[in-house]
């Protein structure tokens, strides 16, 4: 009896046994097969271009409280297929200054038979002019940033001072050196002195734009004039023009 029951007991522990290696065996199929599976093809194309998407949002909520799976979700994408484009707000928002760069330097360079200010004030209000279907987004977007450091540091001021760049060089003035470096200060705090002036802009061909732009493009112009050196080099340049 002793004999059956010790049988029994091997018996069983051989089953257990049996099962526990066929679990492992069937572990490793799946996983096999798993890794032989073909990858996912890639997403659809979105149906809306995912920075269009999240100016609208921002338009509509504020920059502050859109998230990224909104922004997935209004452009139609997966959240892994967005990451692969705009891994952040940030980065959506450094594409949006590039797509204005783009668009305003296929337009073309400011005439060049034309005073300098006003190559400037050509460059400027075309740019506001590519800014004018997204302008509630703007606000919220300046809003959000001159209340949150993070967003103006990481979102707004390196591609800002890659457009201020390409936006003299679309003027015909240098941009590189300490003479662009100055400049591109200068530029900045005109071109965001305007954009307030702008944001709040209700007449039909932005006259209030462009007088604030004006006046400040004046005042910088009349300051430049005053450095040390530079009335000679004016009155020389007037001299041999003349």
């Amino acid at each position: 009896m002793a004999k059956r029951s010790t049988r029994a007991a091997s018996a069983s522990a051989a089953a257990a046994e049996s099962t526990a290696a066929g679990g492992k065996e069937s572990s490793r199929a799946r996983r096999s097969a798993k890794a032989r599976a073909p990858r996912r093809a890639p997403a659809a194309p979105a149906s809306k271009d995912p920075i269009d998407a999240a100016l609208e949002l921002a338009a509509l909520h504020g920059w502050r409280h859109v998230a990224m799976s909104d922004i997935a979700a209004a452009a139609g994408l997966a959240l892994g297929d967005l990451y692969r484009l705009y891994p952040s707000r940030s980065a959506l928002l450094r594409g949006f200054f590039q797509r204005l760069d783009v668009a305003l330097l296929e337009d073309g360079p400011a005439e060049a038979d034309i005073s300098p200010r006003d190559r400037l004030f050509d460059v400027v209000m075309r740019r506001l002019d590519l800014l004018k279907p997204h302008r509630e987004a703007v606000r919220s977007i300046l809003r959000d940033a001159w209340s949150d450091p993070l967003t103006a540091a990481c979102g707004l001021m390196a591609p800002a001072g890659r457009s201020l760049q390409w936006m003299l060089t679309a003027a015909g003035l240098e941009a590189s050196g300490l003479r662009g470096h100055l400049r591109r200060q200068g530029l900045g705090a005109i071109y965001l002195g305007t954009l307030r002036v702008w944001l709040d802009d209700d007449t039909a061909d932005m006259a209030k734009t462009m007088a604030a732009l004006d006046r400040r493009l004046a005042r910088a112009e009349g300051l430049l004039n005053r450095l040390p050196g530079r009335r000679g080099k004016m009155q020389d340049q007037a001299s041999a023009q003349g």
